[in-house]
């Protein structure tokens, strides 16, 4: 009963716009003042221990990486290398978005920031060039899913400091996945470019010259070689994954001070405060998720789900597919980030239960947070495309959803094949 009135009471504030970070203490707080034979002293101790990690350390050192390099000419540089390489085929922008993406998750670990980045630069080209603004948003806004899933990744760092699987093994099972996911959506809009209804995906470019290729090449080798460092080093045993945020900062303060030159030591300020308030956010809904993760335990309920999964379902593929969609459904309507943290622990539970891969699982919930993030109503990378593109929200819904359907058999692939998230980590003894 005391599981459901908590249920109740967070539907509730969300529903009437309290933000997520409130509600959910709301709920762990007021939780904890009536659960029978809990001090309400412990909530400011479940925060405190949850954000007590020398993992998350590593969160605001990637979150201040991306926001230098976003703002630091590396998303520009990236897109033009894109551009010279698939320029000459149907749907060239389309392509562009998603190679940009994928360039751009190597350093910001953020689908919301990839969004914004890549979003500001190609949705305006888009529509120069007769893209509709919710097509142009839709094929960016779902691009920017491949942020958190090629490494590094900053929810592949809090699974990894919940559960205490090695965030480096995290990063090199998101290498595979993350590739797979930018060649599906490159070939979903090839697709798309052969039907009628999308005429402004027939137009082509012309062929870049080898040329102009290198120049492109030389314009972005900067950013190309950020993931060669941060991962190379991770991989090496040269630093940790935690120190790599650090390192990532520095190559970031250089590249963007003496290469690119798009910002400058006054700009830093702002900069340092954007990340240092998106920190604090990110934070805060690790903390007060914390918490109420932590009393739910207290009340056993990861043991009521998993028993309630054994009492549908002995079979182990059936059972990660009804905890996938229960968290999928729970990313519709609330803030990711803060629905991983309490349902990791359970997540886990199940797991260990039914013999699956604690890296194969972490991808799998990865990829259905960003799932989560591109369908309504709580569609924050849909919302922040459809800002930049200057459209409807219910048209980019419209055009979003082959790319939608595109996310959900990559997942199934995930789910059906393990070795796409396994075997590298496999070969190089993580």
């Amino acid at each position: 009963m005391t599981l459901l009135v908590l249920f109740g009471v967070l539907l509730v504030a969300v529903a009437v716009g309290l933000p997520i970070l409130l509600a959910i203490g709301l709920v762990g707080l007021s939780g904890m003042a009536v659960a029978p034979g809990v001090n309400v002293a412990l909530f400011a101790q479940r925060i405190f221990a949850m954000l007590d990690s020398f993992s998350l350390l590593a969160l605001p050192y990637f979150i201040l990486a991306g926001s230098i390099m976003s703002k630091g000419g590396l998303a520009r540089g990236l897109v033009t290398f894109a551009q010279s390489l698939v320029g000459h085929v149907r749907g060239s922008l389309g392509h562009t978005s998603v190679i940009s993406c994928m360039g751009m998750a190597n350093v910001s670990g953020s689908s919301t920031a990839e969004a914004a980045a890549i979003g500001s630069i190609l949705i305006p080209s888009m529509r120069e060039h007769g893209y509709r603004p919710g097509l142009a948003a839709s094929i960016v806004g779902t691009a920017a899913t491949i942020g958190p899933i090629i490494p590094p990744s900053m929810t592949m760092i809090v699974y990894g400091a919940m559960t205490g699987v090695s965030i480096g093994g995290l990063f090199i099972a998101g290498i595979i996945p993350g590739i797979l996911l930018g060649l599906m959506m490159m070939g979903t809009i090839r697709l798309l470019a052969m039907l009628p209804r999308y005429p402004e995906l027939q137009a082509r470019g012309p062929r870049a010259s080898l040329r102009q290729v290198l120049r492109a090449t030389a314009g972005a080798w900067v950013a190309l070689l950020a993931p060669v460092i941060i991962l190379g080093g991770i991989f090496s045993g040269v630093f940790t994954a935690t120190e790599a945020g650090i390192v990532a900062c520095v190559y970031a303060l250089v590249v963007s001070l003496v290469v690119y030159r798009e910002i400058g030591l006054r700009d830093l300020y702002r900069i340092v405060l954007d990340a240092a308030v998106t920190t604090g956010t990110v934070a805060g809904i690790i903390g007060m998720a914390g918490a109420l993760g932590w009393l739910l335990a207290y009340l056993d309920f990861n043991q009521f789900v998993l028993a309630g999964l054994r009492g549908l379902t002995s079979d182990a593929l059936v059972a990660l597919l009804l905890l996938l969609a229960v968290y999928i459904l729970l990313t519709m309507f609330l803030e990711s980030l803060a629905v991983l943290i309490v349902f990791v622990p359970i997540a886990a539970e199940v797991g260990r239960a039914f013999g699956y891969d604690p890296l194969h699982l972490g991808i799998l919930l990865v990829v259905a947070a960003q799932l989560g993030a591109t369908t309504p109503p709580v569609a924050v990378l849909l919302f922040v495309t459809t800002s930049i593109a200057g459209g409807r929200f219910i048209e980019t819904v419209r055009e979003c959803v082959p790319f939608v359907l595109t996310l959900v058999l990559f997942l199934g692939l995930l789910v059906l094949f393990p070795p796409l998230t396994t075997w590298l980590p496999a070969q190089l003894g993580r």
